[in-house]
C-alpha cells in the first residue's frame, strides 16, 4: 500500500493552524467590555474548548466510517442525501473557506503594517496567491510549509505566554471564582462572547477535509482532531490568562489587537511591534491550513457531480489545481471589496447548522451499524454527541433571536446551494 503524503503531525498542525487564527488575537477586547471578572472570561474559554472536543470525538468516527477528503460534504451526502452534501460543500466552497482566508491574511497585512508600512491588501493579496500556488501544486511542499509554520506559531505562543507569566500581575482583573462568576454565566453578555468564542474555536474539524489524503485515517484521523483540538484549548485559555494577567482591563476593551497591547506592557513599545510581526507569521499558518483544506471539498464536488467537473481536475502530483484557483479568485474577491467581514457574521450561523447535522448523524450511522471494526467509537455515546447537539441548539437559537438578518442570509445561501444542485443535476442529466 502506498503511503500518503500527509501523516499525523501535518493532519495535526493543520487543526491547530485552522483553529488558531485572528479570532484569539481580536475577542477579549470585546469581551471585557461587559464581563469584568477574570475567572468568567476564562471560563468561556474552556466551555469553548469542551464543546470543540466533544465535537472532534463525534468526528473522529464519523470520519473513520466515510474516510475520504470532503468534510461535511461528503458526510452529509452520505448520511442523508447528496443534496444536504452539496449545500454544505456549496457554502464551503464559496464563502466558508474564502472568507475566512481573506480576513487572516487582512490581519496578516494589518499586523505587518504596523512595522513596515506596506498597504494591508497588497500583503494580504501576495500571501494568499504565493500560499495557494504552492498547495496547487505540489503536496509534500505544501505539507512541509504547513507543519514548519504550525510549529513555529505553537512555539511563538508558547514563549508568549512564559514571558508574560514571568513578569508579574500588572493586570488589574480578579480570577477568584465567586457570585460574579455565576451571574455573570446567567446574562446576555456572556452568551453573546461565548457565539464568538466558538468561532473562535471553529477549524476543530478541519482535518476531516482532507481524510483522503491522510496516511492511515482509521488511526491518525482521530488523533490529529483530538490531539490538536486539545492543544488549542490549552493555548487560548493560557494565552487569554496571559492577556488579563498582564494588561487592565480599561486597556484592553474595545481593542482588535490585544496581543499588542499585552506586547507593551510586557516587553515596552519595541516589543508590541515584534509581536505585531510575530503575529503576522502566526497567521501564515492559518492562511495555509484554509488554502490547502477548502479546495478539498470543490474537488471532492467535482467528482461525483458531472456540472462541476472541472473543479475535479489535479496537477502530476493529485493536488486539487483548479479548485485551488477557484478559492484563490473568491478570497481576492473578498480582500479587495472588503465585504468579508459581513460574511464570517453570517457564515458563523450557516456552519452551525451543518456541523448540527453531522454530529446527529452519528445516531444514524449507530443505528444503521454502518461502523466498520476498524473504525473509530466515539467515548460516552450517546452522552458525548448529545450535549454537543444541546449546546449549538442553544447556539443556534441564540443566533436567530439576537441576529436574525444574518441568520436569514445564512439560510437562504443553504437554499441557494439546494437550487443550484437541482438545477445543475438537471442540465446534466438533461445532456
Amino acid at each position: 500500500m502506498t503511503k500518503k503524503a500527509i501523516g499525523f503531525y501535518t493532519a495535526t498542525s493543520i487543526v491547530i493552524a485552522n483553529m488558531i487564527g485572528t479570532g484569539v488575537f481580536t475577542s477579549l477586547g470585546y469581551q471585557v467590555i461587559d464581563i469584568k471578572n477574570g475567572s468568567s472570561i476564562l471560563l468561556l474559554w474552556i466551555i469553548g474548548g469542551i464543546v470543540s472536543l466533544l465535537g472532534a470525538l463525534c468526528y473522529a468516527e464519523i470520519g473513520t466510517v466515510f474516510p475520504r477528503s470532503g468534510g461535511e460534504y461528503n458526510y452529509l451526502s452520505k448520511m442523508y442525501h447528496p443534496a444536504v452534501g452539496f449545500m454544505s460543500g456549496f457554502v464551503s466552497s464559496t464563502v466558508a473557506f474564502a472568507a475566512p482566508v481573506a480576513a487572516a491574511a487582512l490581519a496578516l497585512g494589518q499586523y505587518f503594517n504596523n512595522v513596515f508600512a506596506v498597504e494591508p491588501k497588497i500583503t494580504a493579496c501576495v500571501v494568499v496567491i504565493v500560499l495557494s500556488m504552492i498547495h496547487a501544486f505540489t503536496l509534500n511542499w505544501g505539507s512541509k510549509v504547513q507543519t514548519t509554520f504550525t510549529g513555529i506559531k505553537v512555539l511563538l505562543i508558547v514563549l508568549f505566554i512564559g514571558f508574560g507569566l514571568g513578569m508579574g500581575h500588572t493586570g488589574d482583573v480578579s480570577f477568584a471564582l465567586n457570585g460574579n462568576t455565576m451571574g455573570d454565566i446567567t446574562t446576555a453578555a456572556f452568551a453573546i462572547a461565548l457565539f464568538f468564542v466558538s468561532y473562535s474555536y471553529s477549524g476543530w474539524n478541519a482535518a476531516s477535509y482532507i481524510a483522503g489524503e491522510i496516511d492511515n485515517p482509521q488511526k491518525n484521523l482521530p488523533k490529529s482532531l483530538l490531539y490538536g483540538t486539545a492543544i488549542v484549548t490549552v493555548l487560548y485559555v493560557l494565552l487569554n490568562y496571559v492577556f488579563l494577567y498582564t494588561s487592565p482591563i480599561a486597556s484592553l476593551a474595545g481593542k482588535s489587537d490585544v496581543g499588542y497591547v499585552s506586547a507593551t506592557f510586557i516587553f515596552g513599545d519595541t516589543g508590541g511591534k515584534i509581536i505585531s510581526v510575530i503575529i503576522s507569521i502566526l497567521l501564515v499558518s492559518s492562511v495555509s491550513s484554509m488554502v490547502m483544506a477548502g479546495p478539498r471539498v470543490s474537488q471532492a464536488m467535482g467528482n461525483d457531480l458531472k456540472f462541476l467537473s472541472f473543479l475535479s481536475k489535479t496537477t502530476k502530483n493529485n493536488t486539487p489545481l483548479n479548485a485551488t484557483i477557484f478559492q484563490l479568485v473568491i478570497s481576492l474577491f473578498f480582500i479587495f471589496t472588503a465585504t468579508f467581514s459581513q460574511v464570517i457574521t453570517y457564515i458563523g450561523f450557516t456552519l452551525l447548522l451543518f456541523t448540527f447535522l453531522t454530529v446527529f448523524g452519528l445516531f444514524i450511522i449507530r443505528v444503521k451499524k454502518m461502523n466498520t471494526k476498524d473504525s473509530f467509537r466515539t467515548p460516552f455515546y450517546p452522552l458525548t454527541p448529545i450535549l454537543f447537539l444541546i449546546f449549538n441548539t442553544w447556539l443556534l437559537y441564540f443566533g436567530f433571536t439576537q441576529k436574525p438578518l444574518e441568520s436569514m442570509i445564512g439560510v437562504a445561501t443553504v437554499l441557494l446551494g439546494l437550487v443550484v444542485y437541482f438545477v445543475g443535476r438537471n442540465k446534466t442529466t438533461e445532456s
